[in-house]
Order: structure tokens, then C-alpha cells, then sequence
């Protein structure tokens, strides 16, 4: 089942995460284990670095749902003020059968104004989009939903939807995009995300 699931990844291992003008490479692990925290997978993005532990999935349909608990770690403040509004990614997944850079979709979050900010937040043929959604609290869960339809993305959260355009239609081949801080700056201390995917 491994080889499966690697051989399909193929296409997400020959793309390069970014963030900004920032270009690192992702490094491929196995999936981890989620039968922790009554079935959330845990992930942690350590002090200084962007990533959690990169692991790589396909997604198999046009739509994700998925519950999501912050918590205290996700509030920061960033060594240059100006990178406070900077959008940190929470999940998606690219589209198009192309880079995340040129073509995706994913939930975005921030500390920002006092309170843990949520957002659309899109690339639709190269050129990024964002879209303010709502504010959530810290230590509670929020059931969040993602789906790709023929000309635009639909974001759902706590009542409240958010559509942007998209840059194709129809099915097309998609890799997940997981936890990653930045923006500009990595994270400022070890921070802690919750999520456990939904049928």
C-alpha cells in the first residue's frame, strides 16, 4: 500500500513548496499515525522552521472537510511588525494538475488585531488571493469545509462561506497542502495544530 501511495505522490515530490520568494524543498515522510487525540492528527511546527512534517497525500475528491482545534501556541508576535499580517496555511490542496503556486486552495490563519484570524486563501493562475472569513477561539473546535466547483472555490466556517475564483473546472489531479508558518519569517516558538479529516 506504501508503494501506492508514494507512486501516486510522484507529482507532489516534484514540486517545491514556497512561501513568498522564499523556495524550499519538501521532504517526504511516511504518513503518520492519527489515532491520537480521539482521531486528530497532531501537527507541530518547531521553533524556527515553516514546516510540520511534510507529509505528502492525494486527494481524491473536490472536496475536504475536516475539524480543526488551535491553541494557545498559535498566538505569536513576529520580529518585524510588518510580517504580523503575514497568512500562515493551514490545509487545501493544489489544483489544475499543477503547483500549489500556480493553482490551489487552502484555509490561511494569523494572529493578527488580538484574535486567530481564518482565510481564504488562493493562487488562480499564479497570482494569490486572500479573503478575510472570521475569527475563531483558541481551544475550541471549528468544522471547516473546502470544495472546488467548476469556476470557483467555496470556503466554509462557523456560518459564514467565502467563494473565489478557480483557474480550471472539473476534476483534476490535486496533492493536500498541510500546516506551514510564513509568510516572510518562521515560526517563533513550537506551535500545535489539531485536525481531524472528515468523510
Amino acid at each position: 500500500m506504501l508503494k501506492t501511495y508514494f507512486s501516486g505522490a510522484c507529482l507532489a515530490l516534484s514540486v517545491l513548496f514556497t512561501s513568498c520568494d522564499k523556495i524550499e524543498q519538501i521532504i517526504p515522510v511516511a504518513p503518520k499515525e492519527e489515532a491520537n487525540n480521539n482521531g486528530f492528527a497532531t501537527y507541530i511546527i518547531l521553533e524556527n522552521n515553516h514546516y510540520t512534517n511534510n507529509n505528502i497525500g492525494l486527494v481524491t475528491s473536490n472536496k475536504l472537510k475536516f475539524i480543526v482545534k488551535f491553541d494557545e501556541s498559535a498566538v505569536y508576535t513576529t520580529k518585524d511588525q510588518a510580517n504580523q499580517a503575514d497568512i500562515n496555511k493551514l490545509y487545501g490542496f493544489s489544483d489544475c494538475g499543477s503547483d500549489h503556486q500556480s493553482n490551489s486552495a487552502r484555509f490561511g490563519w494569523r494572529w493578527y488585531n488580538n484574535q486567530l484570524e481564518i482565510l481564504a486563501y488562493t493562487y488562480k493562475n499564479q497570482t494569490r488571493y486572500e479573503q478575510f472569513i472570521t475569527a475563531v477561539d483558541l481551544n475550541k473546535e471549528y468544522e471547516y469545509e473546502l470544495e472546488a466547483l467548476d469556476s470557483k472555490y467555496v470556503f466554509k466556517l462557523d456560518g459564514k462561506t467565502v467563494e473565489m475564483e478557480r483557474g480550471c473546472s472539473g476534476d483534476t489531479n490535486k496533492y493536500k497542502l498541510f500546516p506551514y508558518f510564513g509568510g516572510d519569517e518562521t515560526a517563533p516558538h513550537a506551535i500545535t495544530i489539531l485536525i481531524k479529516e472528515l468523510p
